[in-house]
């Protein structure tokens, strides 16, 4: 597979800004570390103060679904070196809580890991705890990095990738998709709660749903009439 999408510098973090110790900094999944930078740029672009949002019903969604750096930290490691800090840094369920910690949050702080849709899991969750008045603002979104290239062998073998390093979805020439690391958080209100602030609006969500695709030619393998 010739092609890859990365971030630069992904290992720099600023320990001091998010109140955590170098050592533990060290151990904790930089997936876990980008998500709290972008989550923070991510209010500072809502105008809202996040030190504003300590106890409030503030609900943290996240999609994530790889733990290369957990691979990374095991890698020729004696079990007596485990230290304190190395499930917290490593174990997805953090990804969130860490965030609602750092916030002071009270809301629901989930982790979603539904593979490819981690993400749009995680907003769709966002909105029902919205809609049924058990967050009064979320923060939704996903993180990966490649940090590791085992799965990428893994699912070169399975076919997954595209040989070319193109993603063709929706045409014939398609053979795979690209690999690529990334963030993003959206910090979501209900409507009528955002226009009483007047907040900016950037987008309205008008509807969500969640479904599987079923029995298919295989686990891995889409199911085309579930997905018309």
């Amino acid at each position: 597979v010739p092609r890859g999408g990365f971030i630069d510098d992904v290992d720099r973090f600023v320990t001091d800004f998010f109140g955590m110790a170098p050592r533990e900094a060290k151990l904790t999944d930089p997936q876990q570390r980008l998500l709290l930078e972008v989550a923070w740029e991510a209010l500072e672009n809502a105008a809202i103060a996040a030190t504003t949002l300590a106890g409030t019903r503030t609900g943290v969604f996240v999609g994530i679904s790889t733990s290369d750096y957990t691979h990374l930290q095991l890698r020729g490691r004696e079990l007596d070196s485990i230290d304190a800090y190395f499930s917290t840094g490593t174990n997805l369920a953090v990804a969130a809580g860490r965030l609602s910690y750092v916030l002071g949050l009270r809301g629901p702080s989930l982790s979603v890991d539904t593979a490819c849709s981690s993400s749009l899991s995680a907003v769709h969750l966002a909105v029902q705890s919205l809609r049924s008045g058990e967050s009064d603002l979320a923060l939704a979104g996903g993180v990966g990095l490649l940090l590791s290239p085992v799965l990428s062998v893994n699912f070169t073998k399975a076919k997954m990738l595209s040989s070319a390093g193109r993603c063709s979805t929706f045409d014939a020439a398609a053979d795979g998709y690209v690999r690529g690391e990334g963030c993003g958080v959206v910090v979501l209100k209900r409507l009528r709660d955002a226009e009483a602030a007047n907040d900016r609006i950037v987008a309205v969500i008008r509807g969500t749903a969640m479904n599987n695709d079923g029995r298919s030619a295989g686990l891995t393998a889409p199911n085309g009439p579930s997905q018309t």
